[in-house]
């Protein structure tokens, strides 16, 4: 007899680390990925959200960031100086919805 796991698909969201990605890159600044993934960091920190070592989560980001580009989210620039990061206008349908507080 065959057994069936998890017999319907759920999507899900966009976890947190790709939340932190869309926040920063929501901006107009264009991002390296150091000082990008600094940032996410120090952000993933405050929210006490951080699991697992730095270079694992750094390679999530990264991956995460690669996703983005491929999806036409973000683009990537090559420059000699390096890669630079900028996100696009499509970006904002991944923008986390902070519900407003209903009037009393």
């Amino acid at each position: 007899m065959a057994t069936q796991f998890g017999g319907s698909s759920s999507r899900r969201g966009p976890d947190i680390v790709t939340e932190e990605l869309v926040v920063v890159l929501s901006g107009s600044t264009s991002f390296e990925f150091k000082p990008l993934f600094d940032i996410v960091h120090a952000n993933l920190r405050a929210r006490k959200s951080v699991s697992g070592g730095e270079e694992m989560l750094r390679l999530r980001a990264y991956e995460k960031l690669q996703s983005l580009v491929s999806r036409g989210m973000v683009k990537k620039t090559i420059t000699k100086a390096g890669k630079h990061y900028r996100g696009l206008a499509s970006l904002a349908s991944l923008l986390p919805i902070t519900p407003t507080p209903e009037p009393l």
